[in-house]
């Protein structure tokens, strides 16, 4: 990612809603050295918990708010105006999941799904810009979206958000005034229709190898196993232990 910092329109935020908040925060806690700081906040957010890196909010822990939503990350991106952003997803051919609220006075959010039925966030930062650090070890440094209608998703995201896409046929990469952040993965047989669209966030780790092994032995089962990309950075898949696919990949490579 080669954005340092929350731009309008680029990722701004993580979250993994789990059934097992108090397990998602130790898990992660001992493999990127993430510190759980409670929010202060009505009953009705939960155990709702900001994850600091060295201090700086790098993730959220969420309790599950719905019967039918999955244990799972969540990424979001960054809006000046929520309700202008949810028309314009809706005027794209996507669909608004949760209308635009306030959140506990540090801004406005929303959750969207595109085309595709991939969902994402959208937050309007008040006193709360969205995390605090990007990129570095432990921290949030690409995401990706993973899809079976690539030709719509290029056509749905930069109308939404102006992003700019770097084209390839193996792996195009979203960006804002060419500035890199993510990429799009095109879903075929490797992946079980069961297995629906969705976006993917990647940590940015020191090493990629010593990550895997220690996520193993910490209950993580290893989805795709330490690869070193053509002209990419290293990378891994993961699924935690209470159900939710990351990623990580090599500190310094990204974009």
């Amino acid at each position: 990612m080669k954005q340092r910092t929350v731009t309008v329109g680029g990722p701004c935020w993580v979250e993994h809603g789990s059934s097992d908040p108090a397990g998602a925060k130790r898990f992660y806690g001992e493999l990127f050295g993430w510190q759980a700081v409670e929010l202060d906040a009505p009953p009705e957010a939960g155990d709702y918990t900001f994850m600091k890196l060295d201090g700086a909010i790098a993730a959220a822990v969420a309790p599950l708010y719905g019967e039918d939503q999955p244990t799972a990350w969540s990424v979001s991106f960054a809006v000046a105006d929520a309700e202008a952003s949810a028309a314009r997803i809706t005027g794209a051919g996507g669909s608004i999941v949760v209308q635009p609220m306030a959140a506990l006075g540090l801004g406005r959010f929303a959750i969207a799904a595109d085309p595709s039925g991939a969902v994402f966030g959208l937050w309007q930062g008040q006193t709360l810009a969205g995390v605090e650090v990007l990129n570095s070890p432990g921290a949030l440094g690409w995401v990706e979206l993973l899809t079976r209608d690539p030709d719509r998703a290029r056509a749905f995201y930069p109308a939404v958000f102006g992003w700019t896409v770097r084209p390839s046929e193996v792996y195009p990469q979203w960006g804002l005034d060419d500035a890199d952040f993510g990429g799009m993965l095109t879903m075929d047989d490797r992946f079980p229709p069961q297995v629906p669209p969705h976006w993917l966030p990647y940590f940015a780790v020191a090493d990629v190898d010593v990550t895997v092994s220690r996520a193993a032995a910490l209950g993580a089962e290893v989805l795709m196993p330490p690869t070193s990309m053509p002209d990419g950075p290293r990378v891994a898949v993961l699924r935690d232990p209470q159900g939710a696919a990351f990623a990580v990949h090599l500190a310094g490579a990204e974009g």
